[in-house]
């Protein structure tokens, strides 16, 4: 990408790098139990340890206030060493004599964890002299935590400006993914936008508006936008304070030539349970004592012809309560469709959010997707339109 420097410009050998990658990832009784992050980080760290660099890891683990050995990336060292298939090292601190140390024995081609940043104040306040100590372990900067990019920390933002700075081979991935979906996207571009509160996603809708030919609104988001235009919903969960919200946005969408995707028809339940009785019922109809769980046959027949006439999409948030069934039916048909048309080269498709990524597995659809970002709030935050810190400091200025 012409405007950040990647590994291809970089000059490695004998030098220090410091990766900063996210090891943030779940664990229960001492095992990742998703290892989709640290999957995405290993094509950069054997590339660095193959080209001779002394390779050390930087990460956040937790929310720790102070050293809290709990959250200690300690136990994540065998878990990487048993990845890549070569011994990876450990220091107790990431910064000081323990720091020092560590990194003076190391060899070219060896891997370092260095220790929770977050143990230290000064990395969620991007505390100079807490950027000039991990610095000084250092030659060369490189991040690959897109996911944590929306920080301005010490680790993230910080040392970009500190030591030269390149992106490592997954955040180069997720950036050009990004640009391909809506900064420089194969048109018509259609995007989804799903998940239960209008409130939480205002930014994002406005920004997609502008960059969009249609947009899919689906989940209890859809419900409000019912409400706006005098549906009955029921007892589904909609935002009344918000109303007037959801007709601003419907117009801005005329103005802007955006076609807007409501239900046309949808799933409803008496309580919200799996396997509920359930029917179909049109999206003017829905009676006082029902509540909206999904789309029905012909919205998900209005969604999946949108999308094959369409060269781009972006989703983010599912259409119904995917985690029981038979609310997933929208979720996993739509997903589907757009599965098959990107393996058909006709989408490029690009998804991301934490209920988006889970929607798409269940679905069986996630690794057909052009794109899957594990990013969450980084994801949103870009498609919000917001500048990300740690992605800024890596641009060529």
């Amino acid at each position: 990408m012409p405007s950040f420097k990647t590994l291809d410009q970089a000059d490695v050998k004998n030098k220090r790098v410091l990766v900063r990658v996210d090891l943030n990832v779940p664990m229960e009784n001492g095992a990742v139990t998703d290892m989709t992050r640290i999957e995405r980080v290993l094509p950069t760290i054997r590339e660095l340890s193959d080209k001779g660099a002394k390779v050390i890891l930087l990460s956040h683990f937790g929310r720790p206030k102070g050293v809290d050995k709990s959250q200690s990336l300690e136990p994540l060292v065998n878990v990487l060493a048993e990845q890549l298939g070569k011994m990876v090292l450990f220091a107790p601190d990431c910064i000081g004599a323990d720091a020092d140390k560590a990194v003076s024995i190391l060899q070219p081609g060896q891997i370092l964890v260095l220790e929770n940043t977050r143990f230290h104040k000064g990395e969620e306040k991007n505390d100079p002299e807490f950027v000039t100590a991990l610095a000084k372990n250092g030659d060369i900067y490189v991040n690959d935590a897109f996911s944590a990019a929306h920080r301005a920390h010490a680790s993230t933002e910080g040392l970009a400006h500190k030591l030269p700075a390149y992106a490592g081979r997954a955040l180069q991935a997720e950036l050009e993914a990004l640009e391909t979906a809506l900064e420089k996207p194969e048109r018509p571009v259609m995007a989804v936008a799903g998940g239960a509160k209008i409130s939480t996603k205002l930014e994002l809708l406005g920004n997609l508006l502008a960059k969009v030919d249609k947009l899919a609104i689906g989940g209890a988001m859809a419900n409000t936008f019912l409400a706006a235009q005098g549906k009955p919903v029921g007892k589904s969960l909609v935002e009344k304070d918000l109303l007037d919200t959801a007709r601003e946005i419907l117009a801005k969408a005329q103005e802007k030539n955006c076609q807007i995707i409501l239900p046309s028809d949808v799933v409803v339940a008496g309580e919200f349970k799996a396997r509920a009785p359930s029917k179909v019922v049109s999206s003017d109809k829905v009676a006082d004592n029902d509540m909206i769980l999904d789309i029905g046959r012909e919205s998900i027949g209005h969604v999946i012809s949108a999308l094959a006439s369409s060269k781009t999409l972006v989703w983010n948030g599912p259409f119904g309560a995917f985690e029981m069934e038979p609310f997933d039916m929208g979720t996993n048909e739509v997903a589907e469709a757009a599965a098959e048309l990107t393996e058909a080269g006709k989408l490029k498709s690009v998804a991301g959010g934490g209920d988006t990524v889970a929607a798409l597995e269940h679905a069986g659809a996630a690794s057909r997707f052009t794109y899957i970002s594990t990013a969450g709030g980084a994801f949103l935050e870009w498609l919000e339109g917001k500048p990300l810190p740690g992605v800024e400091a890596l641009r060529v200025k």
